[in-house]
């Protein structure tokens, strides 16, 4: 009761501050005619950046099944239930506060301060378009916490954090990045860049993630007596394979479409370069493993396409292709790198999670200062060119990276771990033991995802 009270009263004090600077005016262009008389071309930039963020919403799908299957069987109503919430909260806390203060009018650098409910100048055909594409980022940014915290996590725990992410910790770092933020104005390079949001989405993300899984602790099982980790196998790789490509194809939404327009041409390499990373990812993940087990761990190439594909988020319009590859070749050894240092430190991710998301969102930031070959500009054609460090851009670039990366770290597992430990004291955020050992699919939905199965049976996987 004590957290419903003050989010509603965070929320309503962020709407009275909006008042003074005119939230309510009267919308600019709320049926798009104004749009289409300046700008015939139009047309084509919405139906680019609609059907881009209509891919990127597919991508919770993917999410949803990659988690499913890299967890027990016992668990995947779960699963569904917390891949469906998320994205049906975010999207009225991002609506309601969030893409306010990511894109409202800048105060201080620090936050935007008007919109709130997409009211006043919001109305408008170009807010409504940029709110939508958004959207889509806020909910996997908040999805991508779940994998980490899966087989766990109460239920309604799970509720209130979906909220603080998609309308506080994400938009408010978004706004230092995207908004016209101080992150975007440092005086190295061009300030920090992030294309698409290998920092924005997936650092932020999949800190949060870390946050929540140190907060939580290992499930049983997890560790023997000595606290050497164990694994315990996923339900399906059938189920990671088809959510691994359902990401992989949502991903030609989420980076090419960050252009926000059909007509910058520059689409073609992002999505080429989209494509070489993850490519690259998988092959340096499975074989990497290899070397490690003799054996081909298809759940590392998994992770490891998904973690090429987090890596390229960032760069993905500024570098050429061999540099694409060499970024995703990097990331796929990355992720089974800090897989195991997690695990032998006590931090219990079951889909790996934190490695795919937060390890590669920072390789992400930081290879664009090391590989941006200065032929496109700073988001578009017509701006600074954009240079890393091995194409004679000095170091400026890549200290606004390491410093963006450095402070998107800090923001989210911070706030994170506050929002976590403030739950687990008020109500706690862990299912009791027998709920964990059962599974949470019946305890906390009714509903096993598979009933055919013996119950005793079902208990035990």
């Amino acid at each position: 009761m004590e957290i419903r009270r003050s989010i509603l009263c965070l929320g309503l004090l962020l709407l009275l501050l909006s008042l003074p600077l005119g939230v309510f005016a009267q919308a600019p262009d709320p049926t798009g005619a104004e749009t289409l008389k300046n700008n015939p071309g139009a047309p084509a930039d919405y139906v680019w950046v609609l059907v881009s963020a209509f891919l990127v919403f597919f991508m919770q799908a993917g999410f949803a099944m990659v988690e499913a299957g890299f967890c027990r069987a016992k668990n995947a109503t779960n699963l569904m239930a917390k891949n469906l919430m998320d994205f049906a909260l975010g999207s009225i806390a991002y609506m309601m506060v969030g893409f306010a203060l990511m894109f409202g009018a800048d105060r201080l650098g620090l936050l935007g301060t008007t919109g709130w409910l997409l009211l006043g100048a919001e109305h408008d055909v170009g807010r409504y378009l940029l709110y939508m594409f958004q959207v889509v980022f806020a909910a996997t940014a908040a999805t991508i916490v779940s994998g980490a915290v899966a087989e766990r996590l109460k239920f309604k725990a799970y509720f209130i954090y979906s909220i603080f992410v998609s309308a506080i910790i994400y938009p408010i770092y978004g706004h230092w990045v995207w908004g016209g933020g101080w992150l975007s104005e440092l005086p190295f390079g061009l300030g920090h860049l992030d294309f698409a949001g290998s920092g924005v989405v997936h650092v932020i993300g999949g800190t949060v993630g870390l946050a929540g899984a140190i907060a939580l602790g290992p499930r049983f099982g997890k560790y023997n007596s000595k606290g050497q980790p164990r694994p315990i196998p996923g339900h399906s790789i059938t189920l990671a394979a088809l959510g691994t490509f359902i990401l992989w194809f949502g991903w030609f939404g989420f980076n090419p479409g960050s252009t926000l327009s059909a007509h910058e041409l520059r689409i073609s390499v992002i999505a080429v370069n989209t494509n070489l990373s993850a490519a690259a990812g998988a092959i340096a993940a499975l074989m990497f493993s290899y070397l490690r087990t003799k054996k081909y761990d298809v759940g590392m190439g998994l992770n490891g396409a998904l973690a090429g594909l987090v890596a390229i988020t960032a760069p993905c319009a500024w570098v050429e292709a061999w540099a694409a590859v060499v970024i995703g070749l990097i990331a796929g050894i990355l992720v089974v790198v800090s897989v195991l240092f997690l695990e032998n430190r006590g931090v219990d991710d079951p889909v790996g999670a934190v490695s795919v998301h937060a390890t590669n969102g920072i390789w992400g930031l930081i290879s664009l200062g090391l590989f941006a070959n200065g032929t496109y500009g700073n988001y578009t054609t017509e701006a600074p060119l954009v240079k890393g460090l091995f194409y004679g851009g000095g170091t400026g670039q890549l200290i606004a990276q390491l410093i963006g990366a450095a402070v998107g770290f800090a923001w989210a597992f911070v706030l994170g771990f506050i929002l976590f430990k403030t739950m687990d004291v008020l109500f706690g955020i862990r299912v009791p033991p027998d709920e964990e050992l059962m599974g949470l699919d019946i305890p906390e939905h009714g509903s096993p995802a598979y009933p055919n199965f013996p119950y005793r049976e079902y208990i035990n996987r």
